[in-house]
């Protein structure tokens, strides 16, 4: 059984530790979030740490929370979900900085969204490698799911024209995710990282309150175009990710899906389409295939293969 921990204990983080009370091969024993942390060596009950209101009720209250964890039981979990805002741009690349600062060994795996984030992380890909820590980026929904996707569309191709992503995301109350709805705000035109994160939640609402709770989101900076140009099967300027954020109706306002064009060895140009199911979340698209990535990443760890890899160039396998 693989002993993991979640950083981040809002809704991806909460919908996270779900999914893993339904897993037998992996089990939750470390909660961290800005005010304290948890561990439970024989595992943490998910409802139990949702009923107590906040991970240090349930734990310890720390200020220094991820760095407490690590120090006092950092050999005893073997991987970690980032669940994270990254606001600022830097701070997943700081919190990965950390874990090699104190000398952790083991997996971590982001749901990480912007480009030039992972341009961050990809600067520490010697440093992640010397550590001993396998480091994999991109692990949600898009970056992600459907980033691996379109790489394997891609194989029917001898030239891809466009990959074109569109998501659909529907929300009953975004207090659930304050931190994504506010990367998502970032976006925006008028927006950026800053902005987004200094607007206090009265902000936020009056914004969402403009804007009849849709967020309406075209040609972001998403980090599926570096993913996919490191792997050679495009330039980043043929990739498209945009779509739509429904803060008030859990129903997905459209179906979230991935389109590749590209020119066959026979030269005719084709598309492939791959579409979501309405009925999943964003929670099950993007927590199941982040635990599938931690899987497949303590496989590589397993075999001694350290460093900074993408969602795009591993495969993530099924956490039974």
């Amino acid at each position: 059984m693989i002993k993991v921990g979640i950083l981040g204990f809002g809704g991806l983080g909460r919908a996270t530790a779900k999914l893993l009370s339904f897993k037998q091969s992996m089990q939750l024993v470390a909660i961290a979030d800005r005010q304290g942390f948890v561990f439970a060596p024989d595992g943490i009950d998910y409802q139990q740490a949702i009923a107590a209101g906040a991970v240090g009720a349930l734990g310890q209250f720390s200020p220094t929370s991820i760095r407490d964890l690590l120090l006092k039981h950092g050999t005893e979990i073997q991987g970690f979900f980032l669940a994270l805002p990254n606001l600022p741009n830097t701070f997943m690349a700081d919190t990965a900085c950390l874990f090699m600062e104190l000398g952790w060994q083991g997996v971590l795996v982001d749901a990480i969204k912007r480009t030039s984030a992972v341009e961050e992380l990809i600067k520490l890909t010697d440093r992640l490698t010397q550590a001993q820590i396998t480091y994999i980026t991109g692990c949600g929904a898009t970056p992600g799911l459907l980033t691996a996707v379109a790489a394997l569309a891609a194989q029917s191709f001898v030239e891809v024209h466009q990959v074109e992503i569109t998501f659909g995301v529907g929300i009953a109350n975004w207090n659930a995710y304050r931190a994504t709805i506010r990367e998502d705000i970032a976006h925006l035109p008028g927006y950026s990282v800053a902005t987004a994160q200094a607007m206090t939640d009265t902000e936020v609402e009056e914004l969402l309150d403009r804007t009849h709770g849709i967020l309406t989101l075209a040609n972001m900076e998403h980090a599926d175009d570096i993913l996919l140009e490191r792997l050679g099967i495009c330039g980043r300027d043929r990739v498209k990710v945009g779509g739509v954020v429904d803060t008030r109706h859990a129903q997905k306002p459209l179906s979230t899906n991935m389109k590749l064009t590209g020119r066959t060895l026979d030269g005719k140009i084709s598309t492939h389409t791959f579409i979501l199911g309405d009925e999943t979340s964003m929670a099950a698209n993007v927590c199941g295939p982040a635990l599938g990535y931690l899987h497949g990443g303590w496989k590589l760890h397993q075999r001694q293969i350290y460093g900074l890899f993408t969602s795009a160039e591993v495969m993530p396998l099924f956490v039974q």
